[in-house]
C-alpha cells in the first residue's frame, strides 16, 4: 500500500432515521387552507421561515401547496412574515 492512498471507510449513522410521512396523503380529509392558521403555524419555524419537506415530511405536491397557502396567509396578515 502506498503512503498516498487512503482507504475510505463508510460510517453508519449512529442514529436511526424515523420514516416521515405526508399527513395530507395519509388523511385524505385534511384540506390545506390559508384561513386555518393553526395548521399553517405547524409548518413555520420560530423565526417565521417555512419548514422544508425534509423536516415536515410532506410530499412535494403538498409541500408546494402548504408554502402557497402560508404566503397567502402572510399577505392577509393572518400569519407574520417574521417574528422578532
Amino acid at each position: 500500500m502506498r503512503s498516498r492512498e487512503k482507504i475510505q471507510i463508510k460510517k453508519k449513522p449512529s442514529f436511526a432515521f424515523k420514516k416521515r410521512f405526508c399527513r395530507f396523503c395519509a388523511d385524505k380529509t385534511k384540506v390545506i387552507d390559508y384561513k386555518d392558521v393553526r395548521l399553517l403555524e405547524s409548518f413555520i419555524k420560530e423565526r417565521g421561515k417555512i419548514v422544508s419537506s425534509r423536516f415536515s415530511g410532506n410530499c412535494a405536491k403538498h409541500q408546494r401547496r402548504v408554502a402557497e397557502e402560508i404566503k397567502k396567509a402572510r399577505f392577509l396578515a393572518l400569519v407574520p412574515y417574521a417574528r422578532a
